[in-house]
């Protein structure tokens, strides 16, 4: 899926706050996001690995965070 695909299904989800964040990766001023690794970014799993390619072809950092509860 092209960016242009991906924007324009989150456009549709009205997901505004992660075109938000793609479009400060592309400028630049999004070097790192910390991501809880069971909840990834959105709840689409196909959409979320497509933003997280996204992100990261950017050059965006993405941080797991594991849960530490046992």
């Amino acid at each position: 899926m092209s960016r242009d695909e991906i924007i324009n299904q989150l456009k549709e989800r009205n997901m505004e706050e992660i075109i938000e964040l793609i479009e400060d990766a592309e400028n630049g001023n999004l070097e790192e996001l910390e991501l809880a690794k069971a909840l990834g970014l959105l709840r689409d799993e196909t959409l979320n690995d497509l933003v997280i390619k996204l992100l990261e072809e950017n050059g965006v950092n993405i941080i797991y965070l594991e849960d530490d509860e046992e």
